[in-house]
């Protein structure tokens, strides 16, 4: 039972140190360590058996590890699979870009964080960037404020009751936001997580009537300001609308 043990802690070990590379693109040793967690010694042991089986690779000059070619490989399976919604939205979604001109995104809940399954960026010179994996709270931004305001009741008063909810967010205040945004039907934000950036969202609601993620238009808030949000949010809706039309 303690080989068990300890084999699932190295599998977990070794997962937490792939999930780092979500966030960037290359990394030594001493950073991996310090972002896992882990002594050096250990964390070498899982970089090798990582670089062995072609999940990560080493570059011979830098030392510095990056994603390898079995990564790609499980992603193109992935996007492979016809119910894969960062691959089914997809077309709807530079449809949306190439009708509103901003950066796209779309985002599902994980627990207390939203991820960003995929996006497709502006084609201006000046833009929102959105990459892919980023991990963002729950209590800032349109489509945080989305994701939790059309939640069952149970999951948004599990989150805003954690401990981990910031004090400084008044939950009163931020209830009473969220009941103006499922009457609405979408949700604004302007420079509450960045400065400079501005975004618009609604939710994707499935065949089921369920809540599946969140579609957002982000991009410069001297462009995308309060009334240009307004004005596009109809054709934000109505692309989350057929996009949950293709969702079971």
């Amino acid at each position: 039972m303690e080989d068990g043990k300890l084999t699932v802690r190295a599998v977990e070990r070794a997962l937490d140190i792939l999930l780092v590379f979500t966030q960037h693109g290359s990394l030594g040793l001493t950073e991996i360590a310090e972002k896992v967690g882990l002594h050096k010694s250990t964390v070498h042991r899982l970089l090798a058996s990582l670089e062995g089986k072609g999940f990560l690779v080493r570059d011979a000059v830098t030392e510095k590890y990056r994603l390898g070619f079995r990564v790609w490989e499980l992603s193109a399976q992935l996007a492979g699979q016809s119910d894969d919604p960062a691959t089914l939205l997809l077309p709807e979604m530079e449809r949306l870009r190439d009708l509103v001109g901003e950066t796209i995104s779309l985002y599902i809940r994980e627990g207390s964080e939203r991820i960003r399954i995929q996006a497709v960026q502006s084609n201006q010179a000046i833009r929102r960037v959105a990459p892919i994996g980023a991990r963002l709270p729950l209590y800032v931004g349109a489509s945080s404020k989305v994701l939790l305001a059309f939640a069952d009741d149970e999951v948004r008063d599990r989150i805003m009751n954690d401990a981990a909810w910031p004090e400084s967010v008044d939950r009163g205040a931020f209830l009473a936001q969220l009941a103006d945004i499922r009457r609405l039907g979408y949700a604004t934000s302007v420079e509450e997580r960045e400065p400079g950036a501005a975004a618009v969202s609604a939710p994707i609601m499935n065949n089921s009537g369920r809540l599946a993620a969140a579609l957002a238009v982000s991009g410069p808030s001297n462009r995308l300001h309060l009334e240009m949000m307004r004005d596009i949010a109809p054709q934000v809706m109505e692309t989350a609308s057929r996009m949950g039309k293709m969702l079971k």
